[in-house]
């Protein structure tokens, strides 16, 4: 872990500004966003695997701030945002998933992985492909976006056994995302290991919320545009 300290500062400052914004208020705020796929879109085609502390994450997250998106990008992001937190209600009701809305038009959703993937398992749960699949329905139903799936563990284990893992956890779930309709040119993958925790891990319930996997949804220059 120490040695990927580097790595994650730079993560670090490419998503700085992404704050959560947790209402709908962004159909203005569209034009003032930035560029998505000029800038990093070859880094996705082929369904990238990254291993390298938060490259792909903050080279998307990073560029959506460098141009200007249609003014059209909110409301398409407003729009999906609502499909999902109607379709994934109940999940969100049970903390299974969270959904939040971020600066630069940015949705991510973070799903437990005490629901999603038994304890040092990289294989979904039976149980949670039925919130999966309404996730991949709602994105193939908006294709104008970009998607990273990233996966974090807790420090129970050696760092570079953590990273494997989550990364194995993220790749399961963009592969089940792509089996139902998400095109992989879209998708990207990411193991983190143990190096963002959001809890303390020196206790059971913290470490519980540092196994997780988080989706960010990202729109495209050409999002909002028909």
């Amino acid at each position: 872990m120490k040695q990927r300290f580097l790595a994650v500062l730079v993560v670090f400052l490419f998503i700085a500004g992404c704050a959560t914004n947790t209402t709908h208020q962004n159909t203005k705020k569209g034009a003032g966003v930035g560029v998505l796929v000029g800038a990093v879109s070859g880094a996705l085609i082929g369904y990238h695997n990254d291993h390298s502390g938060g490259a792909l994450r903050g080279a998307l997250i990073g560029g959506a701030a460098g141009g200007a998106l249609g003014a059209g990008a909110g409301a398409y992001m407003d729009k999906q945002q609502t499909e999902f937190e109607q379709e994934l209600a109940n999940e969100q009701a049970q903390h299974q998933i969270e959904i939040e809305r971020q600066q630069n038009e940015i949705l991510k959703l973070t799903m437990n992985s005490e629901v999603s993937f038994d304890f040092n398992s990289a294989n979904i749960k039976s149980t949670f492909y039925s919130p999966l699949t309404k996730i991949a329905d709602i994105m193939s139903r908006y294709p104008q976006t970009q998607i990273v799936v990233v996966g974090h563990t807790d420090n129970v284990g050696s760092d570079q056994y953590n990273f494997e893992l989550s990364l194995r956890r993220a790749n399961a779930v963009a592969n089940y995302l792509i089996m139902r309709g998400v095109s992989a040119a879209r998708m990207g993958t990411e193991g983190h290991g143990e190096m963002e925790p959001i809890a303390s891990n020196n206790t059971v319930s913290g470490q519980a919320q540092n196994r997780r996997v988080e989706i960010f949804v990202v729109p495209n220059d050409n999002a909002g545009q028909y």
